[in-house]
């Protein structure tokens, strides 16, 4: 583990409130995305046989079409055995989780793997390298990079790991979307900051939302929904996030038909943990690139 070698610039992403945005209607602060379903990442040109066993799952249009992109999120059953739980500061045991990290590392063939101390907060920061093994950043709840040779992660249960990518210039952020971090402006900021960083459009980038829990799976008290600007239910309600950040990137210039969204709910897939299913482990989501930017 390192402390040094990574610069990290803070971006923070709070907005007005959202709801004079869309004329009051629900329809105003949803967007269904196109669903897809995760399947196991390919593996990689450089692993042997031994690094081959990453329980990882990752968008297949991705890597089909972006064969430089390193892109998934892991998931609970370690085909070694055991469980793949890759919390930092949780009950594992310090030593295999740093050991888990390690293999992960090493397995995907990159250098430096950088993860932040979630807050559930809008603040994105940069991520520079050189970056050698894990490197623990200050607290945040997102990363971008145009870096090669780094992996960017956020500790997902639950909550919806945001993948932001210009496959042109190869710049990548990585969110963590809470219903708090939505409210704070998390997506917003993690869009703006591709923008102000690296002149990336909004228009040119390609979202995926990861697997979360589902809406039928999320209770959740009446001030969550007022707090993200959607309609008083009045009452205690369910919460699917991922209609409502879909809806959220749009309105930043993402493409509609840009943004696709996982199909599979942590909460009911036994392949994950869930932490509204009373589990403490963690899957990863992960996005970086291997290589110098432009050789595939």
């Amino acid at each position: 583990m390192t402390s040094s070698g990574h610069a990290s610039v803070a971006m923070t992403g709070a907005l007005s409130h959202p709801g004079g945005a869309a004329e009051g209607s629900r329809d105003g602060f949803v967007l269904q995305p196109r669903r897809i379903r995760e399947e196991p990442a390919p593996q990689a040109d450089h692993q042997t046989n031994h690094q081959a066993d990453l329980p990882i799952l990752a968008h297949p249009e991705w890597c089909r079409d972006h064969p430089w992109l390193v892109q998934g999120i892991t998931q609970r059953h370690d085909p070694r055995g055991g469980e793949f739980d890759l919390g930092i500061g949780g009950s594992g045991a310090v030593g295999e989780v740093l050991g888990r990290w390690e293999r992960l590392r090493s397995g995907l063939g990159v250098r430096g793997v950088v993860v932040s101390t979630q807050v559930h907060g809008a603040t994105v920061r940069l991520a520079r390298g050189p970056v050698s093994g894990l490197h623990i950043a200050l607290p945040g709840d997102g990363h971008l990079t145009s870096e090669p040779d780094l992996i960017l992660a956020v500790s997902v249960a639950d909550c919806v790991p945001v993948f932001l990518v210009d496959p042109t210039s190869r710049t990548l952020a990585l969110l963590h979307a809470g219903w708090r971090g939505v409210v704070a402006g998390v997506v917003e900021a993690g869009v703006r900051s591709l923008r102000e960083r690296f002149g990336v459009d909004a228009a040119a980038l390609q979202v995926h939302l990861g697997p979360a829990i589902s809406g039928t799976r999320y209770p959740v008290g009446r001030e969550v929904p007022v707090a993200l600007g959607l309609p008083d239910p009045g009452g205690a309600s369910q919460l699917d996030l991922i209609p409502h950040i879909a809806w959220r990137l749009a309105r930043m210039g993402v493409a509609r038909e840009a943004i696709t969204a996982s199909s599979i709910c942590v909460h009911d897939d036994p392949r994950f943990f869930s932490h509204r299913g009373g589990d403490e482990g963690r899957q990863m989501a992960l996005l970086g690139f291997r290589g110098r930017p432009g050789v595939r």
